[in-house]
C-alpha cells in the first residue's frame, strides 16, 4: 500500500519537475553572444515595464511574463531590430503602460506641457511680486 502511494505521489509530480526543466523563452536567463547586443537588449529591458510586476522592469522582474518580455528582446535584437522598434512592437502589443519612457502623442502632449506652463506662471507670479515690492521701496 505505501508503494502505490509513493508511486502515485510521484507521477502526480512528474509533471510539476518537467514543467520546471522545460523553457518556452530560451533567452529569459541567457544572455546573447555578442557583448554589443546584449548591452543594446539590456538597456531596452530596464525601461520595459513588467506587466505582472508593475513596479519593476522586466531587467529585474522574476515573473514569468517577464522572462518570456526578455528572450523576445533578445531573439528580436539578434534578428537586427533596433530598440526603438522593438518599443514600438510592444507598445502597440500591451500599451503605453510598457514602457517606462513614455512618448509624446495627442493624448499625452498636455502631461508634457503643464510642468512647463506651471513653472511660467510661478516665474511670472514671482517676478510681479519682486517687481512691485522694489517698486515700492
Amino acid at each position: 500500500m505505501k508503494r502505490l502511494i509513493a508511486l502515485v505521489a510521484l507521477a502526480l509530480a512528474a509533471p510539476v519537475f518537467a514543467q520546471e526543466e522545460q523553457s518556452t523563452a530560451p533567452y529569459a536567463y541567457r544572455q546573447l553572444d555578442d557583448p554589443a547586443q546584449e548591452t543594446k537588449a539590456q538597456d531596452l529591458m530596464e525601461t520595459l515595464r513588467c506587466l505582472q510586476c508593475q513596479g519593476q522592469s522586466i531587467a529585474d522582474s522574476d515573473a514569468p511574463i517577464a522572462g518570456s518580455m526578455r528572450s523576445l528582446v533578445r531573439e528580436r535584437i539578434k534578428a537586427g531590430e533596433t530598440p526603438e522598434q522593438i518599443r514600438a512592437w510592444l507598445i502597440e502589443r500591451y500599451g503605453d503602460y510598457v514602457s517606462y519612457a513614455p512618448q509624446l502623442t495627442g493624448l499625452t502632449w498636455p502631461l508634457f506641457a503643464v510642468p512647463g506652463v506651471l513653472l511660467l506662471i510661478a516665474f511670472l507670479l514671482l517676478r510681479r511680486r519682486f517687481s512691485a515690492k522694489g517698486a515700492g521701496q
